[in-house]
């Protein structure tokens, strides 16, 4: 699986980067190929699905037994290397975190990813609950069903919300950070809980910019505890990553994929897999994310040989990094065009 944390991996926006060389990537799924003295309940060929702490992007990967699970029947590797990191994310901040319940409202940032469409399907399974999402206009068509409220990203979505719900949403999920931070902490309603799980303007260009990451660093909402407490509004934060592999809660993310898998299993949630791509296309497959043009996930297919390069692709980037505005039509020729410079 291909995540946005594997960008900031590449441009160092992390705390305490490995050392290179090293192979990225946190999640995948494979066949079961050799086992450790004291694995049980594993058998040679299973089917599974993995969390690793590095090293995922490989022919052969190792990790501990506590990070495995077993693939469901009807569930293809491409679905299952997309499910581990954003169907987890999205339930613990819905359920553990903020604690969803039936008749809430959340706003949840780049609705057409693969933790925004995780978060969009696990709202569905929870009678009347209100999803507001921003997604990049070209997305909106493809996405339109899985929320009840789109909107533009560049958008002023914080007078759009109000504009719907006076009182503001009671879940604000934000993996952008910046700005958005004081924005998402102005719409909850009291008791509301606001939750960053990720910072992706963060990573703005090719190569990383001090400039431009101090701004989104200065424009965070300094968070007052004494007002937090007159308005009765709750902030917290969400690592997946550092809860599995810094904070040992590997226990606690079993039964959380426990409770997914049965919900696979009846259908009510089911990954969004973007596209495929070889291991030699990885560095287009992350342009992808980088400009927001996937709706989903995208996967790295070891066994996919490359794609021929495309002369038609007109997908540009400014020097920032951002999407152009030139997002007429609909999403046919975002599908799987790999990025030319």
């Amino acid at each position: 699986g291909l995540n946005f944390i594997d960008l900031m991996v590449r441009q160092g926006n992390i705390d305490n980067p490995p050392k290179t060389p090293l192979v990225p990537g946190f999640e995948c799924s494979g066949i079961v190929e050799t086992l450790g003295d004291s694995v049980k309940g594993f058998e040679i060929g299973d089917r599974v699905m993995a969390f690793v702490n590095y090293s995922a992007w490989a022919e052969v990967v190792c990790t501990p037994v506590e990070f495995v699970y077993k693939i469901p029947d009807d569930m293809s590797f491409s679905e299952a290397a997309a499910f581990p990191m954003n169907f987890v994310t999205a339930y613990m901040m819905l359920f553990e975190v903020a604690n969803l319940r039936e008749g809430m409202s959340v706003l949840v940032h780049s609705a057409g990813g693969g933790v925004g469409q995780a978060v969009a399907q696990l709202c569905s399974t929870i009678p009347n609950v209100t999803v507001f999402g921003t997604a990049s206009s070209f997305k909106h068509e493809a996405i339109k069903d899985s929320v009840t409220h789109l909107f533009d990203r560049n958008a002023d979505y914080v007078q759009e919300v109000k504009r719907i719900s006076t009182d503001g949403v009671d879940i604000v999920l934000d993996c952008l950070c910046g700005e958005n931070t004081g924005k998402g902490l102005s719409l909850l309603k009291p008791l509301g809980t606001y939750i960053l799980y990720g910072s992706s303007n963060m990573v703005t260009g090719e190569t990383k910019s001090f400039f431009s990451f101090a701004k989104s660093w200065w424009q965070v909402e300094k968070v007052n505890p004494i007002k937090l407490y007159e308005e009765n509004k709750v902030i917290a934060g969400f690592s997946l990553l550092n809860l599995l592999f810094k904070q040992n809660r590997g226990s606690l993310i079993k039964g959380v994929m426990d409770k997914l898998l049965n919900l696979y299993n009846s259908k009510k949630i089911k990954p969004v897999v973007d596209s495929l791509w070889a291991l030699e296309e990885v560095k287009e497959a992350m342009q992808r994310i980088h400009d927001r043009g996937n709706i989903g996930k995208l996967i790295l297919d070891v066994e996919k040989a490359p794609t021929p390069l495309m002369a038609n692709d007109s997908t540009e980037t400014s020097e920032a990094g951002e999407e152009e505005e030139d997002h007429e039509g609909d999403n046919e020729n975002k599908e799987r065009m790999p990025f030319i410079q």
